[in-house]
């Protein structure tokens, strides 16, 4: 039987097809969460994806964190389950405390929609051991309010822990701090970026595969739990 990982939908995303897709591609089978549900349906692993949940009214992921699954999600997470947020899903995570720090408004006050470079700071989250450390790779960003903020204290821990993610190559799109693209909790296991690694998964549709990766690296950790 393979590993299952859930995707939730809240009011508003648009990626949870693609996220679903991704976990296909790499082996998984794909489950769908609702946001009003509070229940896992018994997966291995869950993805917060992207899209504008509740509108990106206020704070986005503000009203999201209230979400009943959330809830579980919170919970298992706290028992070592992986957990993915991309893009909104990030913002999400940071507002329900799983990850720290904030996304705000890009430092240009401008929607960003671009094929973004990456460099890969850590890989030996359970979502990016697929990767060579400093390696680089193309994926979609896609978003408003992509600045990763967070206090001097917080980015010290960050970077002393190499809980550092990823890193944007070349300019920083957003403004984020350090140029911080992505993260994760102090156990490897919570992951959170603002670019789009469902969205590269084959190069037909997407600039690469190099999304690929993220999926399949969990998918390792599940398989030899």
């Amino acid at each position: 039987m393979s590993a299952k990982i859930g995707v939730i939908t809240f009011p508003g995303t648009l990626d949870d097809v693609d996220a679903q897709r991704a976990a296909r591609r790499a082996g998984a089978e794909a489950v769908p969460l609702w946001h009003a549900d509070a229940d896992l349906r018994g997966v291995d692993a869950v993805i917060v994806p992207g899209g504008f949940s509740y509108g990106d009214y206020l704070r986005c992921g503000a009203i999201a964190k209230f979400a009943p699954v959330m809830g579980e999600v919170v919970r298992a997470a706290g028992q070592g389950m992986p957990v993915l947020g991309i893009c909104n899903g990030f913002q999400i995570l940071c507002e329900a405390g799983l990850l720290p720090g904030a996304l705000t408004r890009n430092s240009a006050l401008h929607f960003v929609c671009r094929d973004q470079w990456l460099k890969v700071e850590n890989n030996t989250s359970a979502w990016t051991s697929r990767y060579d450390a400093g390696a680089e790779l193309l994926v979609p960003l896609k978003s408003g309010e992509g600045a990763y903020m967070a206090d001097a204290a917080v980015l010290d821990e960050l970077e002393g822990e190499g809980r550092v993610l990823f890193r944007y190559a070349g300019d920083d799109p957003n403004g984020s701090l350090r140029g911080i693209a992505g993260i994760t909790d102090a156990r490897g296991r919570v992951a959170g970026l603002m670019p789009h690694p469902e969205h590269a998964i084959d190069p037909l549709t997407g600039p690469t595969d190099d999304g690929l990766g993220m999926f399949l690296s969990v998918l390792d950790v599940l398989v030899a739990a």
